[in-house]
């Protein structure tokens, strides 16, 4: 029997489209298409899909109980496109440990983590 594999997630919205467009300005996923009602977003592997739903509210009451996390070649880029957009943060771009993290809220008040690690921490993971 073959474990099983976490390939995408579904993320919902008030206003799905409002939320695609940040995430692909913000992030540049390697693909951004549109199927069955879905606007699916493609990081690597996994894949983001995008939708409303009736039984949601505009923001997210709870952000912190998941947090997307987005491994990047260069945080500095992607947090200076994140700034454009008129983001708040809720943890600035920051060395930790050798690294680079920061924490977005995007529209939806979900929280967007950018980490750089350092050729040390990518050895040791």
């Amino acid at each position: 029997m073959t474990s099983p594999a976490l390939g995408s997630m579904l993320l919902s919205s008030t206003d799905p489209q409002r939320l695609r467009d940040w995430y692909v300005a913000a992030l540049e996923p390697q693909e951004n298409n549109e199927g069955n009602g879905y606007r699916i977003l493609t990081f690597g592997e996994f894949h983001v899909l995008i939708d409303s739903r009736a039984d949601i509210g505009d923001k997210n009451p709870e952000p912190g109980r998941v947090i997307f996390n987005f491994h990047v070649d260069d945080a500095h880029a992607v947090a200076a496109r994140v700034d454009k957009l008129g983001t708040t943060w809720l943890a600035e771009l920051e060395e930790r440990d050798g690294g680079l993290f920061a924490t977005a809220i995007d529209p939806d008040g979900n929280y967007v983590q950018i980490i750089q690690l350092s050729e040390e921490q990518k050895k040791a993971m």
